[in-house]
């Protein structure tokens, strides 16, 4: 997805072992609604190298659904909690578990998950992970506890694509939905823009100026290996999977100006979806596949409009402000998200495409970029600027809750969220 910057105007190898962790996790505001949990620690969850009862609460906190409730005190599955206790402590739900380690050196984690309201059981799991999937054990409990306690899927254990930019070295990074245990997917001293997953997770499609050209490649997560899709004469950029994962919509300038195109995932058959003297740009495909929506000048400013994906008519859908580009649609389909320019400020907004309601801006920042909505369309991950850095925000769709991930060594940008599954 091309940003604000680049509307206005190495080598390919996934590195098995993580990276050092790339970010801490910060949480601001309050939501309207949220429901009290207590995240105990788990027994002897101290030996090994990851604090799963602080990960699973950091990860429901941030969803803004839930609020925290202080657990002084180690409880594990076995445990038959006071749930009088727990009322005092204002906790409508509660989890406990544990970490022991087996013989053949995995770790088995188990927990329970108890209605403190209503004073029962609601269930719990046991799994025998390694080391390095400690991390994502607990994220998978934060999911079975969001899933048990909302009836919806939690976003926790997906993941992440971001591009950092460090000295003179640009880096695409997979790593957690949270921002941690991050791996290198390429490293190079050229520019890396544009990340779009694949809807089963198992590739990035990315732009890359390592020949000194724009250039669309496609890289499989697990092993690295990689393809130019798109390297016609001018630029190609901005790949868009459809929902299928069969096409990618992408902008090319190889008959001149910046156009749409589709073609086929193995770069074949492409065919020019738009033909205006504007600048078109930004490809999102709806969640059904039938209609792209993307970004053009034609009206005299950056608005986002949307076409029927076999081609046909453009409609535009944006009308506040002046410039408005960046489109991410949510997986449920109901929610535009965008970045507007209101004054000098760029600033993310959402907007109900049922037609209901004005735009709503969610952030009082003023260097926003690239929204990508979680795979349950209930937080929208983003790029803007902190104390002169670029960072990663999550955000609420009301704007109430955000978590900030804050980058300890390098800039960090271009964030899309990949969808369910691993």
């Amino acid at each position: 997805m091309l940003n604000r910057r680049q509307f206005v105007s190495a080598s390919g190898v996934l590195l098995a072992a993580p990276a050092a962790a790339q970010f801490r996790v910060e949480i601001s505001g309050v939501g309207a609604t949220h429901l009290p949990i207590a995240i105990a620690r788990f027994r002897d969850e101290e030996r090994t190298n990851q604090t799963l009862s602080a990960i699973v609460r950091a990860d429901l906190e941030r969803s803004g659904l839930f609020r925290g409730v202080d657990a002084p005190a180690v409880l594990d599955e076995n445990a038959q909690p006071s749930m009088n206790e727990w009322r005092g402590r204002a906790a409508d739900a509660l989890v406990g578990g544990s970490v022991s380690r087996l013989a053949d050196g995995r770790y088995d984690v188990r927990f329970k998950l108890w209605d403190v309201v209503k004073g029962n059981e609601l269930g719990g799991q046991s799994n025998a992970v390694d080391a390095a999937d400690l991390r994502l054990a607990a994220h998978r409990i934060a999911d079975y506890v969001h899933e048990k306690l909302t009836g919806e899927k939690g976003v926790f254990s997906t993941r992440i694509a971001y591009v950092t930019k460090g000295g003179n070295r640009f880096t695409l990074r997979v790593a957690d939905a949270d921002g941690e245990g991050g791996q290198v997917a390429l490293n190079s001293p050229e520019p890396i823009i544009s990340p779009a997953w694949s809807p089963n997770g198992r590739e990035l499609a990315y732009v890359s100026f390592e020949s000194q050209k724009a250039v669309v490649y496609s890289q499989e997560v697990a092993s690295g290996k990689r393809r130019a899709i798109a390297n016609f004469r001018g630029s190609n950029s901005a790949p868009a999977w459809s929902p299928d994962g069969q096409t990618l919509a992408l902008t090319l300038s190889r008959e001149g100006g910046s156009q749409l195109y589709l073609m086929n995932r193995n770069g074949e058959s492409t065919r020019r979806l738009t033909n205006s003297a504007a600048i078109d740009t930004e490809p999102a495909f709806s969640p059904d596949g039938r209609t792209i929506y993307f970004v053009s000048d034609r009206g005299g400013s950056p608005q986002v409009y949307r076409m029927p994906a076999t081609g046909g008519a453009p409609e535009r859908v944006t009308f506040s402000g002046s410039y408005n580009i960046s489109p991410a649609i949510s997986p449920d389909g109901r929610t535009l998200a965008y970045i507007s320019r209101q004054g000098g400020a760029f600033r993310l907004h959402t907007m109900d495409l049922a037609g209901g309601g004005s735009p709503q801006a969610l952030t009082d920042t003023s260097d926003d970029e690239s929204p990508s909505f979680a795979p349950n369309s209930r937080l929208i991950i983003y790029a803007t600027r902190a104390a002169g850095r670029d960072v990663l925000m999550t955000t609420t769709l009301d704007g109430k809750i955000k978590a900030r991930l804050v980058s300890t060594t390098a800039d960090v940008r271009e964030p899309v969220w990949g969808p369910f599954g691993r």
